[in-house]
């Protein structure tokens, strides 16, 4: 009996070994799916605290919560069941479906950049249906309806590059890399929107401190250091975020090409990173890096510059239809 016994025992030690080997595994590949979907990433924490603007302080977080719920539904509803559908019936759609996303990107980031040179008119689809007529309540759920239908897009193209990164693997690691993912990146997008979003609050409250001295005053300071940082630090994550999406968007252009055989730009970009980084030996994994993003930025910003005429011409009325479908649904 003592013989069977730990025979036993040692078969659930190896069954409990080959579980944490796999949620390991599903961890590390998580992790570096992940970090493929930087770009977008950086973009969505960019754009989203704009939708409180306006609203009282005590709706701020009671709105980013719907926003990242509504987040929340769009990746495990709706886009997860889609990537794991491609990934078992239509696996030749993922790339071209990934460089249509890619191309968004694209498009998004070209349009800032010209929003920015040349402002003129207030970007189309951005400023369209953000609800600010009608009641308090009304402006609110436009304003987070609008949100998540632009969250939407950013989910799908997050879900498409960590799908896109995957090894091959079963249903289930898929699916469970493809969960991981898409929790992680909300929490840690939501979550630092609402830090963002408060932080103006919590530097009020410390710049009116009542503390004596010495520590008052650097308590003081600090307050009307992060109050007036704030506007600072959004502008900042703003041209972080257009950078990303341009340089992310024409990466995946980049590498999509070379899929289907046309290696010329990424041939390009590789030899120009390696004779870049031969030239500065200490950091050659930076360098390389740097020159290789600035690369597919060129790309990007090529693709996207073309993209913005095509846009206004042809695919405006149907944003704008697909827009009054959202709103009505």
């Amino acid at each position: 009996m003592s013989v069977g016994l730990i025979a036993l025992l040692d078969d659930v030690a190896f069954m409990v070994r080959g579980a944490a080997a796999s949620l390991d595994d599903v961890a590390g590949q998580a992790a570096k799916a992940g970090t493929k979907a930087a770009g977008v990433v950086i973009d969505d924490a960019a754009v989203t605290p704009r939708y409180v603007v306006g609203f009282a302080a005590a709706r701020e977080l009671p709105i980013v919560g719907k926003i990242a719920l509504g987040s929340l539904k769009n990746k495990l509803l709706f886009l997860l069941p889609g990537a794991l559908a491609l990934s078992a019936f239509a696996p030749w759609a993922i790339t071209p479906l990934l460089m249509l996303g890619g191309a968004y990107l694209c498009y998004e980031g070209a349009e800032k950049v010209y929003e920015a040179l040349f402002p003129h008119r207030a970007h189309g689809h951005e400023a369209e249906g953000q609800g600010d007529t009608g009641s308090d309540q009304a402006r609110e759920d436009s304003r987070v309806a609008s949100a998540i239908k632009t969250d939407f897009i950013l989910s799908a193209e997050i879900m498409a590059i960590t799908l896109a990164a995957l090894p091959e693997g079963s249903f289930w690691m898929r699916a469970a890399v493809l969960a991981i993912v898409a929790l992680g990146i909300t929490a840690g997008v939501y979550g630092a929107v609402a830090l963002i979003v408060k932080a103006d609050d919590a530097g009020l409250a410390l710049a009116r401190s009542q503390a004596g001295p010495p520590l008052g005053s650097l308590i003081r300071g600090l307050g009307r250091g992060v109050v007036k940082g704030m506007p600072i630090l959004l502008k900042l994550l703003a041209i972080v975020g257009t950078a990303a999406m341009i340089w992310v968007g024409g990466g995946i252009l980049m590498h999509g090409l070379e899929t289907y055989g046309l290696s010329g730009p990424a041939h390009v970009s590789h030899e120009a990173a390696v004779s870049a980084a031969s030239y500065v030996p200490f950091a050659k994994g930076l360098v390389a890096w740097l020159v290789t993003a600035m690369a597919s930025g060129l790309i990007g910003l090529a693709v996207g510059g073309l993209l913005i005429p095509l846009t206004g011409v042809v695919l405006a009325p149907a944003w704008r239809s697909l827009s009054g479908l959202w709103r009505r649904a």
